[in-house]
């Protein structure tokens, strides 16, 4: 539950800081230059995240060719997504943390501590197959009329 109420936060705070930053660069250099800044890290993000998402798949690939699970990049590409998604969001904060999932060691330090703390302790794919015996129940059955 904590996730959800920092991720509503998240969404009803940073807006409000997003466009009062956007007023004051906009203040301060011109609207003009202030759209072409937001415009030029949409671009730039964009190609960036191609890049990254192209280099990303060859990754996953070579692990898939090898026998190994790719496990780094199945995380990398969700965070690769969010990163994009941020940096078409018109806004300064955005665009840093949208840049942030772009660089790759940053990116694989998320990873890496999404796959340790999360998916393990969550049972996830990564856990140990339980015993079917373990989880069995004996008894008797019969039906009664």
């Amino acid at each position: 539950m904590k996730v959800f109420q920092i991720a509503l936060l998240f969404l009803l705070v940073v807006p409000f800081v997003e466009i009062y930053l956007l007023l004051q660069v906009g203040g301060i250099i011109g609207a003009v230059p202030t759209i072409f800044l937001v415009v030029l890290t949409a671009v730039l993000g964009a190609w960036l995240l191609k890049q990254q998402g192209l280099a990303t798949l060859q990754r996953f690939q070579s692990s898939l060719a090898q026998g190994t699970l790719p496990a780094y990049e199945m995380v990398e590409g969700p965070i690769l997504l969010v990163g994009g998604a941020l940096l078409l969001t018109p806004g300064f904060i955005t665009d840093i943390m949208g840049f942030a999932c772009l660089i790759p060691q940053l990116r694989r330090k998320i990873a890496q501590y999404v796959i340790e703390n999360h998916l393990i302790q969550a049972g996830g794919p990564f856990q140990p197959a339980r015993s079917a015996e373990k989880d069995a129940l004996e008894g008797e059955y019969h039906k009664e009329d």
